[in-house]
């Protein structure tokens, strides 16, 4: 039983203005929580609930969305508050009305990602862990990026992937590649960029003024190529996205190669969450990494 008086509550204690949650309807679309529209005659509000044990996953992504507010480039929807009881955890949100990927300016999406990747950082890493999908992501803040990348992104990931039963050649190229990182990164030094985390066309949208919006972010600071490839893992974003952020915030040369290997994280996050049906995908990018430096 949703505890949605004691929800309306804390809303109200929050925002300083009385809220009861007249209205409370699904929203479909998510994996990993349910979603609520909840609502009365004079305010709404985006809810995300989850079991009780959820609770530090919705602060880190509360502390997200407004490490990228706090850049002033690209607009999120404010958290509101969060807490649990004993059945469940929860996030409010702000609610946004938001227009399909076809009715917002892309090309303005591309120069305010820009933007906000110019937001530093003086390490790598984050002051505190998150989450990708549900899986825990480690943030320790390094001075070294591909030794971050090798241990709190891939390292990380393949002792998931061994724990889950994924061993044999797997492992085996997942280790010749941890050995080899360094080469894909001679000549180019990365430096520490605000990025979403999650950067796939699932997690934007665009406001009914056309602005673009981010949300679901799993941020740290890190290598801004790692953002870019993960909007092309996916189907990609508009082509006019990508000229404008190119034309703002040119990429170094050797992206291309590079891009497999940030991808390969969420491919290997993916495989530790849904299964099988991701191996061959996560050991022909590991396959086609390794020939590079061979």
């Amino acid at each position: 039983m949703i505890a949605w008086p004691e929800i309306a509550a804390q809303i109200s204690t929050a925002t300083q203005r009385p809220f009861t949650a007249k209205a409370i309807s699904v929203i479909k679309g998510g994996c990993i929580n349910e979603a609520y529209r909840v609502a009365d005659d004079n305010q709404r509000f985006f809810i995300k609930l989850n079991t009780s044990d959820s609770l530090p996953m919705f602060e880190a992504e509360a502390a997200g969305l407004m490490e990228i507010h706090h850049s002033h480039t690209l607009r999120v929807p404010l958290p509101i508050c969060w807490g649990r009881n004993e059945c469940h955890a929860w996030l409010v949100l702000e609610y946004l009305e938001i227009r399909s990927h076809t009715q917002g300016n892309a090309k303005d999406l591309g120069a305010r990602l820009a933007a906000m990747h110019h937001t530093g950082s003086t390490q790598f890493g984050w002051v505190r862990n998150n989450t990708i999908g549900n899986t825990p992501q480690i943030n320790t803040p390094s001075l070294d990026w591909p030794q971050f990348w090798r241990t709190h992104r891939l390292g990380f990931q393949l002792d998931l992937a061994r724990t889950n039963g994924y061993t044999g050649k797997l492992q085996a190229l997942g280790g010749q590649l941890i050995a080899e990182l360094d080469a894909f990164f001679v000549g180019t030094s990365p430096t520490p960029s605000l990025l979403h985390g999650d950067l796939w066309s699932g997690n934007y949208s665009f406001d009914l003024s056309g602005q673009p919006v981010l949300f679901d972010p799993a941020v740290y600071y890190g290598d801004r190529e790692a953002d870019i490839a993960m909007t092309e893992l996916f189907g990609g974003f508009p082509a006019n996205f990508y000229a404008a952020y190119r034309h703002a915030y040119p990429l170094d040369s050797g992206y291309n190669i590079r891009k497999i290997i940030y991808n390969l994280y969420h491919i290997l996050n993916h495989l530790n969450l849904f299964g099988r049906s991701y191996l061959n995908q996560a050991e022909q990018m590991m396959h086609k990494l390794l020939a590079e430096i061979r």
